[in-house]
């Protein structure tokens, strides 16, 4: 039987990662929690609105309601705060929770916490314990609680700095670190071994998060800050932790987190699933890693998802310029074409191709089951008069034909640009 995992908040960077993680998996069905409604309404296929925020006195309780209603077997935190929250509260949730050690928890959630427990190790950057002991700047400020580079700033002078405290009272003022910036993802199982250590840069960051990252060889010296933080604290699934280049080209930790990353994709499609690896995990299940050796790189930006109240039953389809496009298979055009065999739905191939169609598909390997019904046409023939379906979209590049259908029978009209639209990423 499937385990019900729940992620909360779903809509976070994290909790998006860690459906792409595990929505696959034979073995995990998965929900999205959220208070409000956000982008995890277009990719969950369980999606489960309204919960409050972590810090009403009501979340608890909801939160149980919701775990009694939906059957679920873990929770899976999405954010830092979030993470705390329930672990502080795992003995009064009603099903287990997706964290590691309340004590590290608590230490990662604290840069201040951070950098006194592993104060007497070289990877921990000079820190500043009050505005009189900085000498020298810039220097680097940085809340005590926080992720990724939100609220982070170079301090020019005592003057800036001086205005930074009356801002924020509880900073962390640290050496400038002017080198390159890493992200190290870990994974540790329940016996305390560190499983999977990898390198990634961040080689352009937005709003905290690595858009751009790849995957670096390891080194010896990043291998052993590993081990020593995977030695003093008590990780139980993924974690990671970033370090930063100084001047004198040493790595300095900047944070460490007990939680997945929204980057781990990048491990993800290298053959490191973190997510999965933690609840395997969190089921104390002895896990195998397979990890695939080549070069990978991410870039991130916005991506588009919609939706709409069109309902169809029948997707009427043009061959040539629209399914084949500069003589390839549309790629993106048969991804929506399998939803609708998955939705059941009839597709009706209609085409004024001046070649053998069965000898085109054939020679570009689309199945002729693909289709429910193959129309072809002359070229004086007019697609209109075959559209028999009236609960119906029809996809077309050209114009002429779309506007000629649209105007006569007032069914959706759709050329190849307006596919996405279309498409449900709630699988």
């Amino acid at each position: 039987m499937k385990k019900r995992v729940a992620i909360f908040p779903a809509g976070t960077e994290i909790g998006l990662e860690i459906n792409r993680a595990l929505k696959y998996s034979t073995h995990i069905e998965v929900y999205g929690f959220t208070s409000i409604r956000d982008h995890s309404k277009y990719v969950y296929a369980n999606y489960v609105e309204g919960l409050p925020f972590y810090s009403e006195d009501t979340f608890i309780d909801r939160l149980n309601k919701y775990i009694e209603k939906y059957n679920i077997d873990f929770v899976f935190p999405a954010h830092d705060d979030v993470q705390l929250c329930l672990t502080e509260n795992i003995n009064n949730i009603k099903t287990a929770i997706i964290t590691t050690d309340l004590n590290t928890v608590r230490i990662c959630r604290s840069k201040i916490e951070t950098y006194r427990f592993f104060n007497s190790e070289g990877f921990v950057p000079t820190i500043y314990e009050n505005k009189k002991s900085v000498e020298t700047f810039p220097v680097f400020i940085k809340p005590d609680v926080g992720q990724g580079a939100h609220g982070a700033i170079i301090i020019k002078s005592m003057y800036e700095l001086q205005h930074a405290f009356r801002e924020n009272p509880k900073i962390v003022v640290c050496e400038y670190l002017p080198g390159e910036e890493y992200t190290v993802d870990c994974f540790t199982d329940f016996n305390g071994a560190l499983r999977a250590c990898r390198l990634r840069n961040r080689k352009r960051i937005k709003t905290g998060i690595s858009v751009n990252s790849e995957i670096l060889p390891m080194n010896n010296t990043v291998m052993k800050i590993a081990q020593t933080i995977n030695s003093r604290l008590k990780f139980n699934g993924a974690w990671f932790f970033q370090l930063k280049k100084s001047r004198n080209d040493e790595y300095k930790l900047l944070e460490i987190a007990p939680r997945v990353a929204g980057t781990m994709g990048l491990s993800r499609n290298a053959g490191i699933n973190y997510p999965l690896l933690t609840i395997f995990n969190a089921m104390r299940m002895p896990t195998s890693i397979i990890e695939n050796h080549y070069e990978i790189e991410v870039d991130r930006a916005f991506i588009s998802r919609y939706r709409t109240n069109l309902k169809y039953d029948t997707v009427y389809l043009d061959l040539d310029d629209t399914l084949i496009v500069n003589g390839k298979v549309n790629s993106f055009l048969m991804m929506f074409l399998y939803q609708i065999v998955n939705q059941k739905k009839k597709i009706i191939l209609i085409s004024k191709h001046q070649k053998d169609i069965m000898e085109t598909l054939k020679k570009y390997r689309i199945s002729l089951e693909l289709f429910d019904e193959i129309v072809h046409l002359e070229r004086d023939n007019e697609k209109l008069k075959y559209l028999i379906e009236k609960n119906a979209i029809f996809i077309d590049d050209s114009f002429s034909e779309r506007n000629i259908i649209s105007q006569s029978t007032g069914i959706p009209v759709f050329d190849c640009s307006e596919i996405e639209a279309l498409i449900d990423w709630r699988v």
